[in-house]
């Protein structure tokens, strides 16, 4: 490596300007591009005794199997979070057919409770029906029960008047209560 290195930097003096123009022999230390050469070989000489190239490849290295083992990380994070979300993804199906459940279950439910409440409405206009009919059926009672005892009135004061225009007072008397009596055991 050092030969192609040195190789290389004689190929670029032999180009350079300064000895196109003469001023300087090439071996000369007055001629910088010389100077500049063996400065360069002797810092990568100096590399090389310390064994700087190893330590860097060594670096790299440590670097590489760092950067690999933060993929193989990455990786099984990667693989991990897959399995969560998959996980996730399950338990949100589970919940959603669940919610789907309850939301049948609160249908069947509600009908019920209509059909329940269609059932009583309908017990509670059929009683409310009887109940109707019951009264107009006291009403109507009472009514006839009223026009009997005022046709009875009327007929005991009519029965009263004729009495009196044909009877004596002593008669009227006897004849009266006997009706009165006749008429409370007809009406009882």
């Amino acid at each position: 490596m050092m030969h192609r290195l040195a190789l290389a930097a004689a190929g670029g003096f032999a180009a350079s300007p300064a000895l196109a123009a003469g001023d300087y022999p090439f071996f000369s230390l007055r001629n910088t591009d010389l100077v500049v050469a063996i400065s360069f070989l002797l810092f990568v000489g100096v590399l090389v005794y310390f064994k700087v190239p190893g330590l860097l490849g060594g670096m790299l290295d440590k670097r590489a199997e760092k950067i690999k083992a933060d993929l193989d990380e990455a990786k099984s994070l990667r693989d991990e979070a897959k399995a969560l979300l998959d996980s996730y993804e399950r338990r949100q199906r589970e919940v959603q057919e669940q919610a789907d459940r309850i939301v049948a279950a609160a249908r069947e439910d509600a009908m019920a409770a209509a059909d329940q409440a269609r059932a009583d409405l309908q017990t509670t206009i059929a009683r409310r029906l009887q109940a109707a009919e019951d009264r107009i059926a006291s009403a109507e009672a009472a009514a006839v029960r009223e026009v009997r005892d005022q046709a009875v009135k009327v007929a005991v004061a009519a029965a009263g008047d004729l009495l009196a225009k044909q009877m004596t007072a002593e008669n009227a008397s006897a004849l009266i209560e006997t009706s009165i009596e006749e008429v409370g055991q007809r009406l009882h």
